[in-house]
C-alpha cells in the first residue's frame, strides 16, 4: 500500500517562487526515475523535468534555467524548485515515480494526486 503526496503548490505573482514536495510513503524498496509532469487547462500533460536514482536530469526547454528537481532517496521524496515564475507555468502538477513496492515483483510507474499552481501577471 503506498501513495505519493504532494505539497507546495499554491498562487505566486509573476517572479516569484514555489517549492513542490512529492513524498511517497509505504512499503517502497526503491524508487527508479522520478519526475514532474504538468497539465493547463485545454491542453495535453507534459513532462517538466526527471532526475534519475543517480542524480542525473533532463528539463523541458520551457523550464530550462528556472526549474530545479531534486531527490531525496533516505526520505522516498523529491522536489521541484521554481524560480522567476511566469503565467504560462500555471497548472497542475503532478509527481511521478517508478516504484519498486517491498512486496512486489518490479517497479511500477506511480502518479500523485496533483497540486494546482497559479501565476498570476
Amino acid at each position: 500500500q503506498v501513495q505519493l503526496v504532494e505539497s507546495g503548490g499554491g498562487l505566486v505573482q509573476a517572479g516569484g517562487s514555489l517549492r513542490l514536495s512529492c513524498a511517497a510513503s509505504g512499503s517502497i524498496n526503491s524508487i527508479n526515475d522520478m519526475g514532474w509532469y504538468r497539465q493547463a487547462p485545454g491542453k495535453q500533460r507534459e513532462l517538466v523535468a526527471t532526475i534519475t536514482r543517480v542524480g542525473g536530469t533532463n528539463y523541458a526547454d520551457s523550464v530550462k534555467g528556472r526549474f530545479t528537481i531534486s531527490r531525496d532517496n533516505a526520505k522516498n521524496t523529491w522536489y521541484l524548485q521554481m524560480n522567476s515564475l511566469k503565467p504560462e507555468d500555471t497548472a497542475v502538477y503532478y509527481c511521478n515515480a517508478d516504484l519498486w513496492v517491498r512486496d512486489d515483483t518490479r517497479y511500477r510507474n506511480t502518479w500523485g494526486q496533483g497540486t494546482q499552481v497559479t501565476v498570476s501577471s
